[in-house]
């Protein structure tokens, strides 16, 4: 008997945001699959229009997975997470024992397979991995934009913190992502008809 995929399964019980007061609770799944999305849609972005050669389809699966570790760490809130480059050193450490523990919970012959996903050290991957981060910041941003929409000002810092590191990153995607689209989930849906 294998347990990755049950251990996988329980994402949906790790709540994100866990130092802010939240209109609504997001967990871990909901974020991954967005920031799947997200990064397929920044992979295609980078292909079409800012002549790129990614794979979109390898960009969502990275994403979805791209947290795994917090099923068994919880999601470490940000100021806390990058406290101090030992705090973040040591996170790094513990997240890499705990994709090891979830490996560990695979058949032999399939192991070799996720372990690709979940260290990301394939060809291509290098390239992929901005992508990813850049979908995982803006997540994070469409998630403060519906706080703020649900009137909570709770989330207007760290929107102001997560746009800064977005633009830092220099990913003409992204940008575009955030000149495209982001707009949207400003509005209510009949503002979207």
């Amino acid at each position: 008997m294998f347990h990755f995929f049950a251990y996988i399964s329980r994402m949906k019980y790790i709540c994100r945001w866990g130092l802010m007061r939240n209109t609504r609770n997001e967990n871990l799944s909901e974020h991954s699959f967005e920031t799947a999305v997200i990064a397929h849609s920044l992979a295609i972005l980078r292909n079409t229009r800012f002549g790129g050669n990614v794979n979109p389809e390898r960009a969502a699966v990275l994403a979805l997975f791209h947290d795994s570790s917090e099923i068994f760490t919880g999601d470490l809130p940000t100021p806390v997470k990058y406290f101090n480059p030992q705090i973040r050193t040591a996170y790094g450490k513990v997240e890499k024992v705990a994709k090891n523990k979830l490996l560990s919970f695979l058949p032999d012959d399939i192991k070799p397979s996720y372990n690709t996903i979940l260290n990301a050290t394939g060809e291509g991957d290098k390239e992929l991995l901005p992508l990813i981060k850049a979908a995982d910041k803006l997540s994070a941003i469409i998630k403060c934009v519906e706080e703020k929409r649900a009137g909570s000002s709770e989330f207007s810092k760290a929107e102001i913190s997560l746009r800064k590191t977005l633009k830092e990153m220099a990913l003409p995607e992204a940008d575009l992502f955030v000149k495209e689209f982001l707009p949207s989930y400003s509005l209510t849906l009949d503002e979207q008809d």
